[in-house]
């Protein structure tokens, strides 16, 4: 997609929900990425080292994303229990009060 400003014509890089397959702005999804701990954790700059997957900013998607290993497939690394239940603590916070989009 590209966008039009003063200096002419801008690329926005758009990326993929791993969980419901539709693309969106790469700025309107959260990437999470694989530590070199193996961890998973949410990368808000979008700057972190480390293989990266995108989700939407809606609980659904994250819900999936983790009970269907989705996640687990786009980061090619096993995600324990606990850190999925991080991550899902961790959106649902992100989100506030509003916990179907952000």
């Amino acid at each position: 997609m590209w966008e039009t400003s003063k200096r002419g014509t801008k690329h926005v890089p758009r990326r993929t929900c791993v969980a419901c397959r539709t693309v969106h702005d790469k700025k309107d999804l959260v990437r999470l990425v694989r530590a070199e701990d193996g961890n998973v954790e949410p990368d808000t700059t979008g700057k972190k080292t480390g293989r990266g997957a995108y989700l939407c900013r809606s609980i659904e998607c994250w819900e999936t994303g983790c009970s269907r290993n989705k996640l687990e497939n786009a980061l090619n690394t096993r995600i324990s229990i606990e850190n999925k239940d991080r991550l899902l603590q961790w959106i649902k916070g992100y989100l506030g009060d509003d916990n179907t989009t952000a």
